[in-house]
């Protein structure tokens, strides 16, 4: 298997990381936004998903053959850290498919800081303990102090930003209320909706999937955090597969390598994504129309966008857990600095954030520089694993 062992392979790691898992989310946004059910999204993402794992294991996982590599390691005696494994892909199941409901209720530069800070203030203090201290905590701590002010600053955020397009759309009682006729004169006295306006925020939610006005900004925030605390919970999860801190390995037995570790998370992704999202074809929530598999299979509208959102997270979390495995997977916490490239994605792409107040502007900067701050830190933790 093929082993990162300077500290530029580790940084190189962690910025296509971030990378990745800041843009899939961005994506999913997309096509739930041209209307595409978000059952159908899923189930195309979680098939690309497990062949990202798939290709880096038998490539990654097999090049050299001085330690136990991937193939090896599927005869071993060693499912007390396979579980371990599997439960972390549970987690990450979970995690992403309530972000994918939380992503239209609070937006994509919110969602993504809520959840990545919830998991590294979690996440990172199960890891340092895990992995034996080798990061320093006197560093480490204050950057996880101001992921936890990010959070703060996140929710303030949503808040103001909901108000905002409150009183953008005081001028409509309703959704239901606002005449076709109303929406086409409107479009071509303006030719097209400008972003931020009320006439934009109409049409966005006469379009896509999931109707979100009228809701309680509650309903969204508690989404969110549910996605935080699942995020939070699955890079410990993988430190206890491949390095069997709580010793449940048998004598002789090899600790799993990252890519055998990372090939049953995904398996376990897999298998929880696919049945949820079955479910919820035929018992759909939040008031999604119901759909059938058939109907899935026949839906092509948008599914490259999906395969791609399954393929930049698969690849993402891979390395991911590469970097954490050589530099301590508390540091690795970096990498949840992928709400600076959600955000961007956000209002490059979405209008997140277009004609707000000067107050949602302020606590959106606030937001962000406690977010670099805290990443700044983080990586000045790294340590190195023996």
């Amino acid at each position: 298997m093929y082993v990162i062992e300077s500290k530029g392979g580790t940084i190189t790691c962690m910025l296509l990381a971030l990378l990745f898992l800041g843009t899939w989310p961005a994506i999913m946004t997309l096509t739930e936004r041209r209307g595409r059910l978000p059952q159908h999204t899923y189930l195309d993402y979680t098939l690309t998903n497990l062949l990202a794992a798939v290709i880096i294991a038998f490539t990654l996982g097999e090049i050299s053959p001085s330690r136990p590599n991937f193939t090896t390691q599927l005869s071993q005696d060693n499912w007390p850290s396979v579980m371990f494994a599997m439960a972390g892909g549970i987690f990450l199941s979970l995690g992403t498919l309530a972000t994918q409901y939380a992503l239209a209720f609070v937006g994509l530069s919110v969602t993504e800081v809520i959840t990545a800070s919830i998991a590294v203030v979690i996440g990172t203090t199960l890891n340092y303990f895990l992995d034996d201290r080798i990061n320093r905590a006197e560093v480490l701590f204050p950057g996880v102090a101001c992921f936890l002010i990010a959070v703060c600053f996140g929710s303030a955020v949503h808040k103001s930003n909901a108000a905002d397009n409150k009183s953008k759309l005081q001028g409509f009682k309703s959704l239901e209320t606002t005449s076709s006729f109303q929406m086409e004169t409107s479009s071509i006295k303006e030719g097209k909706a400008k972003v931020g306006t009320a006439d934009f925020l109409i049409e966005v939610e006469k379009q896509r999937a999931i109707k979100v006005f009228g809701k309680s900004t509650i309903i969204g925030l508690a989404i969110t955090f549910f996605a935080g605390i699942c995020f939070s919970l699955i890079s410990p999860a993988v430190s206890l597969a491949t390095n069997d801190q709580w010793h449940t390995l048998k004598h002789g037995v090899p600790k799993l390598n990252v890519y055998t570790a990372f090939f049953y998370f995904s398996i376990s992704s897999f298998g929880v994504g696919l049945i949820l999202n079955i479910i919820f074809l035929y018992w759909p929530i939040l008031g999604l129309p119901r759909s059938s598999f058939k109907a899935y299979l026949n839906d092509w509208n948008g599914r490259g966008w999906s395969f791609l959102a399954g393929f930049l997270c698969g690849f993402g979390n891979g390395l991911q857990f590469m970097g954490g495995q050589a530099a301590g997977y508390a540091a690795a916490g970096a990498v949840q600095a992928l709400p600076l490239v959600s955000t961007f994605w956000g209002i490059l792409l979405f209008g997140e954030y277009k004609r707000s107040s000067r107050k949602t502007y302020t606590l959106l900067i606030s937001m962000l520089f406690m977010f670099i701050a805290a990443v700044a830190v983080l990586m000045a933790s790294s340590g190195h694993r023996k």
